[in-house]
């Protein structure tokens, strides 16, 4: 039997602990709490020092971490990894109660450029977060809580070809009205049940109220997983999931078997790399540049947030940071910026054994070949001759392969958090990715060797970067 790299053994427990993107950021904030960084509050002064390691959340989706170099003054660089934290989902509509021919339905709205049809017929859960009330000494308090049900509740079933015969031609549907997870039966006697056994904690009329927004039997099952009552749900986020678990695949334990392998691989690559870059304290003695990641929420729906890559805190970050060390010359940001360096890590196209002519011929991105170098005329990725360049030049010092992809000029290209936080804050940029299979599907695929190449990768950037920057004359 194939021995396991544990680099994907951990990736496999990173996406199994991350059904949502809320999710995703805590245990990334496990992860550096017990590497040691200090949590900071946006809400707060900062006080940093040389050598040190830090993180701030924003909406608890959105997480940047730095670890500063004991030579580092203010208007030296950032060596950035820049990746996202959301993946195409289903996600519960603020009503989201619906009933039709004795079911009990649960009503959704599609996130992102999903591959629905696969979403029919799995076991499906939900999962997010939760804001509760919480009474103490006739205080009243509201928390955040994360919630994940872990048992199958829903179920999009599809209709029998008995009663439509050509559905195998072509899989068509309608996601406002065929895309909504089947939750119960309206068997009276059953949700009645449930509903009697939490007791009339409300007056009458807010029952009423509750009741016409989600089903009494949903509300339960979430209650449950946040440790109270009902009526102490204030408001939530839930997206529905996959049950199936994240595992090690194929015949010889080559593959990667998961949902949100968009975007978590890069995050998780991004992350542990930082991590390990700095794991023993001396490794930062020689670094003048500060070290950063940052995974972003809403990269799937565009980047316009408050925790988005379009909105300003990858700016807020490097401003805040510079600043700890020096606030008397406006201008050491500017230099900052010149001297920093953002790799914009995004899962890329693997060429598809059944689908070869829809790779450029000279651009064929495959499983096992390394990180991908995503090349665009029109500015779909940020990538140039100079990012690429040095990009490639870390993967030749430490024997890393390393790929090339250009879309076909006959088909359209997606983008990424690239462009927007090239253009936004004017740093040089160049787009990478992992290749994968099945982007965008519930179910996704990617190599255990390409992983294990994109944390390598990763993590050399981390260590080469300030130096062979010196050695790069571009602009005088």
């Amino acid at each position: 039997m194939a021995t396991v790299d544990p680099i994907a053994l951990d990736l496999v427990d990173f996406l199994n602990a991350s059904p949502t993107n809320f999710h995703a950021v805590d245990e990334a904030k496990k992860r550096l709490k017990q590497a040691g960084f200090v949590h900071l509050s946006e809400r707060e002064d900062w006080v940093l020092e040389p050598g040190g390691k830090y993180f701030f959340t924003r909406n608890h989706s959105t997480v940047v971490t730095f670890a500063i170099g004991k030579k580092y003054v203010a208007g030296n660089g950032f060596h950035i990894i820049g990746a996202h934290t959301d993946s195409p989902c289903l996600k519960v509509k603020p009503v989201s109660k619906v009933t039709k021919g004795g079911y009990l339905e649960v009503g959704v709205q599609t996130y992102g450029g999903g591959l629905w049809h696969t979403w029919f017929d799995r076991d499906l859960t939900l999962a997010g977060r939760v804001i509760k009330k919480e009474v103490k000494d006739d205080s009243v308090s509201y928390s955040h809580c994360l919630v994940r049900i872990e048992e199958p509740i829903l179920r999009i079933p599809t209709l029998a070809i008995h009663l439509d015969r050509s559905v195998t031609e072509a899989f068509k549907f309608n996601t406002h009205s065929h895309l909504i997870p089947v939750l119960a039966t309206s068997v009276k006697g059953e949700i009645q049940k449930l509903v009697d056994q939490n007791g009339p904690c409300k007056s009458n009329a807010q029952a009423n109220v509750d009741n016409k927004i989600h089903h009494p039997v949903l509300l339960q099952l979430i209650a449950d997983q946040a440790h109270c009552h009902p009526d102490e749900i204030c408001d939530f986020e839930l997206q529905v999931c996959d049950t199936q678990p994240s595992v090690i695949g194929g015949a010889m334990k080559e593959f990667i078997f998961s949902g949100r392998v968009d975007n978590l691989c890069m995050s998780f690559c991004a992350l542990k790399a930082l991590i390990d870059s700095i794991s023993v304290g001396s490794l930062l003695d020689e670094e003048s540049g500060v070290r950063m990641v940052a995974l972003f929420d809403h990269e799937e729906v565009g980047s316009n947030s408050a925790q988005g890559a379009g909105s300003p805190v990858m700016l807020d970050a490097l401003s805040r940071i510079t600043k700890s060390f020096d606030s008397s010359d406006p201008r050491f940001l500017e230099k900052a910026i010149q001297r920093s360096f953002l790799v914009s890590a995004d899962m890329a196209h693997a060429l598809h054994p059944n689908f070869m002519d829809k790779h450029e011929e000279n651009h064929q991105p495959k499983l096992h070949g390394g990180l991908v170098i995503k090349h665009n005329a029109n500015q779909r990725y940020a990538t140039n001759a100079v990012t690429a360049f040095i990009f490639r030049e870390i993967a030749e010092m430490h024997n890393l392969p390393f790929q090339d992809f250009v879309v076909r000029n006959d088909m359209p290209c997606g983008s990424t958090i690239g462009p927007i936080l090239a253009s936004g804050v004017g740093i040089r940029t160049v787009d990478v990715g992992a290749p994968q299979l099945s982007m965008h599907s519930i179910r996704e695929m990617c190599a255990v060797d390409d992983a294990k190449h994109s944390y390598e990768h990763f993590k050399a950037y981390f260590n080469e970067f300030t130096k062979l920057e010196k050695k790069l004359v571009v602009d005088l």
